[in-house]
């Protein structure tokens, strides 16, 4: 039998344990693998975007002493519609061709193959700024999500702007277009904002941290206006210092190429800083990994940036 004066030690404790939290502020870790592993699940839902912010994102978790293990359902440039086209084929018939689209399985069997901690979802690039492309599609998504992971908790990466000097940016409404950059990034930006309230999930802000770096006086690329694009010669580029975008380079044939849409080594990082920063609600600035062609200044820069935009989420 305990005793009465055990009893108040006990409940005395309880009242410690809950005043220290309230105190102490324990973060919520939104990637906690659970209580029979420290490994974090992650499944992606997604495109050559979600593969770019977590092209080094085991890095930063090994670094971090954060085991990870990443699934993926990635095709190029799909969108939340064709997603859940693919998802839903399959559902109908799990024999249909048309529904085993990530290497010959389904999305069903893909979520099923374990447990998974966080699953993501996002919308195309080019879809990004209408926020009419994604409903109904991310709500079936995140119900189909949840019927086969009931306990993953369901997250969306918000994706970026193009670079400012790309050639044609996001759809804003139908066969409507964001005039630049920063148009882009504010559009998609209150579309993800809006979806993601609506379904009650939180958000991976990539496209806030690539925006802060470039719309910074200091640090944002700036086009070379002394290249000739008219004539270039073969292997000189034009100066692209700080660009977090691939941009400029030389395809097999030697003939001047350009994507000022996906992201470079930089916005890589970035993205990852991010990805590392909510799911395991840490600071990036203390990491010391970075690629190699990043320069340390810019690395610098862009670890804060990752935490500004995470601080308090």
């Amino acid at each position: 039998m305990v005793k009465a004066n055990q009893k108040y030690s006990i409940a005395a404790f309880i009242l410690i344990l809950i005043y220290s939290f309230a105190v102490t502020g324990t973060p919520y870790r939104l990637g906690d693998g659970g209580a029979d592993s420290d490994t974090l699940r992650l499944f992606l839902i997604g495109n050559s975007f979600s593969q770019n912010a977590t092209r080094y994102l085991p890095q930063l978790a090994a670094e971090g002493g954060h085991p990870l293990k990443i699934g993926r359902a990635e095709l190029g440039g799909c969108s939340l519609q064709r997603h859940w086209e693919i998802a839903e084929a399959a559902e109908k018939n799990p024999d249909d061709p048309k529904g085993k689209a990530y290497g010959g399985k389904s999305l069903r069997e893909l979520l099923s193959a374990g447990t998974w901690d966080v699953i993501t979802i996002q919308q195309n690039s080019m879809n990004s700024g209408d926020v009419t492309t994604y409903m109904p599609y991310a709500r079936k998504l995140y119900d189909l999500v949840k019927s086969i992971q009931p306990n993953a908790r369901v997250v969306m990466q918000q994706t970026w702007a193009y670079r400012t000097d790309a050639k044609k940016f996001t759809q804003t409404a139908n066969n409507q277009f964001a005039t630049n950059a920063q148009e882009m990034w504010k559009k998609s930006r209150a579309a993800y904002h809006s979806i993601a309230k609506e379904l009650g999930i939180r958000l991976l802000p990539v496209g806030d941290a690539f925006w802060k770096i470039n719309s910074a006086p200091q640090w944002a690329y700036q086009p070379d206006t002394r290249f000739n694009f008219e004539d270039p010669k073969y292997p000189v580029l034009p100066t692209q210092l700080y660009s977090l975008h691939v941009g400029y380079r030389y395809d097999n044939s030697q003939k001047l190429a350009f994507d000022g849409n996906h992201a470079n080594e930089a916005g890589c990082f970035l993205g990852g800083l991010v990805w590392y920063a909510v799911l395991f609600q840490e600071s990036p600035v203390k990491l010391k990994f970075k690629p190699e062609n990043v320069e340390d200044d810019f690395a610098k820069q862009l670890r804060k940036v990752a935490r500004e935009v995470t601080k308090g989420m």
